[in-house]
C-alpha cells in the first residue's frame, strides 16, 4: 500500500511539474505585457489541464501573417495628403476655430499615431435609441445608388437581422454594390448560408480574417468589434449599436437598451471607408475580391456643417494602443471635467492612475456603468475598479433604466469620444476598434445634455455603499480583478 502511495505522489508531482513547464513555454513564447502574462500562469498553474483549453480559447494571439494583412492595408495611398495636412497644422500658428486649437495637441497625436485626418464641416446626428437608429439607417441603405459597405461586431439571424439582410438583397439586386463584413464569433449562431441568396443577386459577405465558420476558429479574442456603416462614400455611421434585437429592446434581460451611435455626413466619412477597405481587403484571399480602385469611395461631399472630428482605429495588429492614448491623452488635459459612460469598467494602470490624478486634482470625474452584468466575470472587475475609483473621489453611477451599453467619453464640454471601444483591457489591446473623437462645442453639449437626463435614470453608488457590500461580493469581485487582463 505504502508503494502504491508512493507511486501516485510521485505521478502528481510529475504532472504538476509537466503542467508547470507547459504554462511557462506557454505564456512566454508570445510577447504579451506583463499583466496579461501573470493572469495566464495564475490560469495556467491553478487550472491544470482545463487552463490549457481556456488559454486554446481566449489566450492565442492572431497568426502573424493575419496581422500584417491588417497593416498592410492600413494607409489605401493616402499618406501623401495626410503629410500635407500635418504640415499645415504645424505651421499654423493660430486655428479659427478654439476648439481646434485647444486640442491641436491631440489631433496631431492622431495624424501621427493612426494617419487620421481632421475633417471639418461635418453634420452629425446622435442616436440613443435602437428603433429611431434603425429606422434611419434603413431609410439611408434603401436610398443608396453606388454602394453599400457594412461592418459590424454581431448580426443576428433574428427579426432585425433579417430585415437587414432583405434590404440589402434588394439593393444588390438593383445593381448597388453591397459588402457585408461580421465577425464571426461575434455572430454566433449565424452560418454563412445566412448571407447566400445576398451573394446569389451580387452581393458580397464574408467573416472578418477569420475562417468562414467558428468552429473552424476557437480564438474567442482578437474579435473584429467595430461598427460601421458607409452609404455611397457619403454618408457613414458609427457607435455602439450591433445588429440585433436586444439593441431594439426586445429581449428581457436586459430590458431598454441603452447605446449612443453617431450618424456623419462630411468629410469625417473618409475615415469609416478607409478603415472598411482595409478591414475587407484584410480578409479576402482572392486578389478579385478586394477592392483597389479607390476614388469612387472618396468622392468630394458638399455639406454645410460645424462638426471637426476624427477617426481612429486600433487594433492588435499595430504596436501602439491608438484608442487608448486619445483617452489619456484627453483625461490629462481636462480641467473641468470627465464625464463617461462604458459598459465595462476594467482599465489598465495608465488609465486608472490618470482617473485618479484628475479626481484628486478637482476635476468632476463621474462615470456611468450598468446597474446589471451581461458577462459575469466582468461585471465583478467593473465593480471592483468602480469601487477603487469611488474610494479616490469619482462619482459612479449605476445606470437603472435598462442596459447601458453606450462608449462615451466627454470632456469640459468643447471634446468627446464615440465609438465602439469600451474602458478596458479587451477593447484597448485585444479587439479591433474605432472611435470618432469630436472638436465642435454643440456636439459636446448635446452628449453632455444626454449624461444628464441619464443621471436621473441612475443612482449614484458611495464609497460606504461599496464598503457596506457583502464579502462574498467583494472577494468575487477581487479574484475577477486578477483575471482582468484576460478577460
Amino acid at each position: 500500500m505504502a508503494i502504491t502511495w508512493t507511486i501516485i505522489m510521485w505521478s502528481l508531482l510529475l504532472v504538476i511539474l509537466v503542467n508547470e513547464i507547459a504554462a511557462i513555454y506557454t505564456v512566454f513564447r508570445e510577447k504579451r505585457d506583463i499583466a496579461a502574462t501573470w493572469a495566464w500562469l495564475l490560469v495556467l498553474t491553478l487550472i491544470p489541464g482545463f487552463g490549457f483549453i481556456l488559454y486554446a480559447f481566449f489566450g492565442r494571439k492572431l497568426p502573424h501573417k493575419q496581422l500584417e494583412r491588417i497593416k498592410s492595408q492600413t494607409q489605401l495611398k493616402l499618406r501623401q495628403a495626410l503629410e500635407e495636412q500635418k504640415q499645415q497644422f504645424i505651421n499654423m500658428p493660430k486655428p479659427k476655430d478654439q476648439t481646434v486649437q485647444i486640442y491641436r495637441r491631440t489631433i496631431m497625436l492622431f495624424q501621427s499615431i493612426d494617419a487620421s485626418f481632421l475633417t471639418r464641416h461635418n453634420n452629425v446626428s446622435i442616436f440613443t435609441e435602437g428603433n429611431a437608429l434603425f429606422k434611419k439607417l434603413f431609410d439611408d441603405i434603401a436610398a443608396a445608388k453606388k454602394s453599400i459597405h457594412v461592418e459590424f461586431y454581431t448580426i443576428y439571424n433574428d427579426e432585425i437581422g433579417n430585415e437587414l439582410r432583405t434590404l440589402l438583397e434588394q439593393k444588390a439586386a438593383e445593381g448597388v454594390e453591397v459588402r457585408v463584413l461580421y465577425d464571426s464569433w461575434g455572430s454566433m449562431g449565424v452560418w454563412p448560408s445566412f448571407y447566400d441568396h445576398l451573394r446569389e443577386v451580387g452581393g458580397y459577405a464574408a467573416p472578418f480574417l477569420m475562417s468562414r465558420s467558428n468552429f473552424f476558429d476557437f480564438r474567442i479574442n482578437y474579435r473584429d468589434h467595430r461598427k460601421i456603416v458607409v452609404i455611397d462614400g457619403e454618408i457613414g455611421y458609427i457607435g455602439g449599436f450591433n445588429i440585433g434585437d436586444q439593441y431594439l429592446g426586445r429581449v428581457p434581460k436586459f430590458g431598454p437598451w441603452r447605446d449612443t451611435h453617431l450618424r456623419i455626413i462630411g468629410g469625417g466619412v473618409y475615415g469609416l471607408q478607409r478603415r472598411f477597405i482595409g478591414d475587407w481587403n484584410a480578409s479576402m484571399k482572392k486578389d478579385e475580391d478586394k477592392i483597389f480602385h479607390y476614388h469612387p469611395y472618396f468622392r468630394p461631399i458638399k455639406v454645410h456643417g460645424n462638426v471637426a472630428l476624427q477617426t481612429v482605429a486600433s487594433g492588435p495588429e499595430a504596436p501602439l494602443e491608438k484608442i487608448k492614448m486619445g483617452y489619456l491623452r484627453l483625461i490629462n488635459a481636462a480641467q473641468d471635467h470627465i464625464w463617461i459612460q462604458t459598459p465595462y469598467l476594467i482599465p489598465d494602470d495608465s488609465i486608472l492612475d490618470a482617473l485618479r490624478v484628475a479626481a484628486h486634482s478637482g476635476i468632476d470625474v463621474r462615470i456611468m456603468i450598468p446597474s446589471m452584468p451581461d458577462h459575469a466575470f466582468v461585471y465583478r472587475a467593473t465593480q471592483y475598479y468602480a469601487r477603487d475609483l469611488a474610494n479616490h473621489g469619482v462619482t459612479i453611477y449605476y445606470y437603472q433604466q435598462g442596459f447601458l451599453h453606450a462608449k462615451t467619453m466627454m470632456i469640459d464640454g468643447r471634446m468627446a469620444s464615440v465609438g465602439s471601444a469600451n474602458l478596458d483591457f479587451r477593447s484597448f489591446k485585444l479587439n479591433f476598434e474605432v472611435n470618432a473623437f469630436i472638436y465642435s462645442q454643440d456636439t459636446v453639449d448635446e452628449l453632455e445634455m444626454i449624461f444628464v437626463n441619464d443621471i436621473r435614470n441612475s443612482r449614484v453608488i458611495t464609497p460606504e455603499m461599496f464598503a457596506n457590500q457583502p464579502r462574498w461580493l467583494r472577494i468575487k469581485q477581487t479574484i475577477s480583478r486578477l483575471l482582468s487582463p484576460i478577460l
